[in-house]
């Protein structure tokens, strides 16, 4: 924007628009506080300013002139964001409104953000919610959300990211596919189990292969790229699968596959644009969403149920 090119006066923008809205010179200096003369002055100093008439002069009382029509729904525009400017530097701008779109994986989508969203909307019925089920980041960058949750540090120069805590995997399968195919008492067990795998699957069998699991691409005879759909196949006894603990202890239809294993941790990442700094309803959203993710998770490592 070219400031320069601003040049009025706002209070001799304001004398117009109220003589406008109260219809005489004489009510608006009443609305204001002035006198006539006062306010007829600044009107008179605007359209000097501006170099153009505002009003025809006449015994017809104020009638605007074609430039007069013209400025006057900018005017009334600037007013209303006077107003809103005003309740906000006095803190009476309470109520927050406008829509925000939260991208996370399917399984957070599904059974972690439902109950937080429910007290986004009870504490801030204004703001409507947009939930987008994925597992990359490129709706975030593409503009497609305004906060997403992911497991990894965003890299794009515009996106700001902050750790919140550690989330932590376990192994479940069905007790029937356990008794049919386990015991499964270490990690070397897995090897002769079949699991459910997801996209990119040999990065799941490499970070499995660290862990002391020796599988294989001949270990996994389903895999899908939807993490619900997979937590649906684990649960119908397809086979074992990686689940969040929280999720998979919930659950009366699965149990640990491998109890001994010690748990898989992966960070949790609240990512936002950059203008999360000047958005009060992205701040807003962003910051409850932090304290509700970090105190479920946390609550649910010490055994707290989620919900």
């Amino acid at each position: 924007m070219d400031w320069r090119a601003i040049t009025f006066d706002w209070n001799r923008a304001r004398a117009f628009l109220v003589t406008v809205e109260e219809g005489s010179l004489s009510a608006a200096a009443r609305a204001l506080g002035m006198a006539q003369p006062t306010l007829g002055r600044q009107v008179s100093a605007l359209e000097e300013e501006l170099g153009v008439s505002l009003f025809e002069r006449g015994g017809r009382g104020l009638i605007l002139t074609p430039a007069g029509l013209e400025l006057v729904d900018h005017v009334r525009a600037m007013g209303q964001a006077a107003g809103r400017f005003s309740l906000a530097a006095t803190g009476r701008a309470e109520r927050i409104e406008g829509s925000i779109a939260i991208t996370a994986s399917e399984i957070y989508s599904a059974h972690l953000l439902p109950p937080i969203i429910a007290g986004l909307r009870r504490a801030h019925p204004g703001i409507t919610v947009e939930v987008v089920a994925s597992d990359t980041l490129s709706d975030l960058h593409r503009r497609e959300a305004d906060i997403a949750i992911r497991n990894t540090r965003p890299t794009q120069p515009d996106l700001i990211g902050r750790m919140l805590c550690e989330d932590h995997g376990a192994f479940f399968a069905t007790p029937d596919y356990i008794a049919r195919s386990g015991p499964f008492e270490t990690p070397a067990d897995l090897a002769r189990a079949e699991l459910v795998g997801l996209a990119r699957n040999h990065m799941l069998i490499e970070g499995l292969n660290a862990r002391g699991i020796p599988v294989t691409a001949d270990n996994f005879p389903v895999q899908t790229g939807s993490h619900l759909v997979h937590w649906n196949m684990v649960c119908a006894g397809l086979g074992v699968g990686i689940v969040p603990d929280w999720l998979g202890d919930a659950e009366p239809r699965v149990a640990r596959a491998l109890p001994g294993s010690p748990p898989i941790a992966y960070p949790v990442w609240l990512i936002a644009h950059r203008e999360v700094n000047t958005s009060r309803r992205v701040r807003l959203v962003f910051d409850l969403l932090a304290a509700e993710i970090i105190a479920r998770l946390s609550g649910i490592a010490t055994g707290a149920a989620l919900g």
